[in-house]
């Protein structure tokens, strides 16, 4: 495994992190349906600890907090907690009452309690904002992530899946209230999806804020050949929004570079991400034994200049895609 600071931080972090969506009780109210339970996701938080992959990312909305009850059991079955750089989210409903969702004051006091709570945790390492919030004041909110920062709940702050300009708002207001910032954005990157070559991803290499970018293989659509399919992709409606005949002649692309290479098409669409210099740690998501080994294996993937031409020669721009 390679390790690397994430951003300008001095926190180090594996080169790539374990994405747990896909972990958590199936039957949870607003659970994703292709959810593996506590007993199916344990093999792979220990082959995680095997493959030296220490960043593990979390939401509280993930199976409706119950992927985080299980992150945390596992960090204390398989590894110690000093060992592991925690993440999480906040933002999306948990509950009906004021502080269930958004960014407030009141929700971010409340949630960040019940997500350490479920982890079994004193404290989160890297703490990240879903969204943004447009009915909460930006300093409303900076203020709060500032004070449970300060309050040693949490080490770094992080965010998701925004507007180049919202997150750019966000951080000024930091700095005029001398808050803290964030120091790591969490969006969506692919060979399929590169709407955040535009603004995004240049302002956070300017700013110094790490990127840990989540669907790096496109949801899996990058994973195999066009035309297969797998359980999430016929159950997933966002996944699904994967076969858009826009795409095609990527996948079909990246199918020839893993044949001429004679390696799986998930570890040519994770090099491509990996080739990224404002990459810090793309978010690898697993669900079948060769995922995570697979993934690792990408770190010593190397794409030739004509490679990555070949690769990004067919794509068709997509408008702002969260999911």
């Amino acid at each position: 495994m390679e390790y690397t600071r994430l951003g300008n931080t001095g926190l180090q972090v594996s080169r790539l992190a374990l994405g747990c969506m896909s972990y958590g009780d199936p039957t949870s109210s607003a659970a994703h349906r292709w959810a593996l339970d506590d007993e199916a996701a344990q093999p792979f938080f220990r082959q995680a600890v095997e493959l030296g992959i220490t960043f593990w990312d979390t939401a509280n909305v993930y199976q409706h907090g119950t992927s985080e009850e299980l992150v945390g059991r596992a960090i204390r079955r398989y590894s110690r907690r000093e060992d592991v750089v925690l993440a999480t989210k906040l933002f999306g409903k948990m509950h009906d009452g004021p502080g269930g969702q958004g960014l407030s004051r009141k929700a971010i006091l409340e949630q960040v309690d019940a997500s350490l709570i479920r982890l079994g945790t004193d404290f989160i390492d890297l703490y990240q904002i879903h969204r943004f919030d447009p009915d909460t004041p930006v300093e409303e909110t900076m203020e709060a992530l500032h004070d449970v920062v300060k309050a040693g709940k949490v080490r770094y702050l992080g965010a998701s899946s925004m507007y180049a300009w919202q997150f750019a708002k966000l951080q000024h207001a930091a700095a005029l209230g001398g808050w803290t910032r964030f120091v790591a954005m969490q969006n969506q990157y692919n060979l399929l999806r590169r709407q955040e070559e535009r603004e995004l991803l240049p302002m956070c290499a300017d700013m110094g804020v790490g990127v840990v970018p989540y669907s790096p293989q496109g949801k899996g659509r990058l994973a195999r050949p066009w035309g297969e399919q797998s359980h999430r992709s016929t159950v997933d409606d966002v996944v699904k929004s994967f076969d858009s005949p826009l795409d095609e002649p990527v996948v079909n692309a990246v199918q020839r570079v893993g044949e001429a290479r004679h390696i799986p098409m998930a570890q040519v669409a994770l090099a491509w991400v990996l080739n990224n210099v404002a990459i810090s740690a793309p978010i690898v998501g697993a669900t079948k034994p060769h995922h995570l080994p697979e993934a690792v294996a990408a770190l010593d993937v190397h794409l030739a200049d004509d490679e990555i031409q070949a690769l990004e020669e067919p794509y068709t721009p997509h408008g702002p895609s969260w999911f």
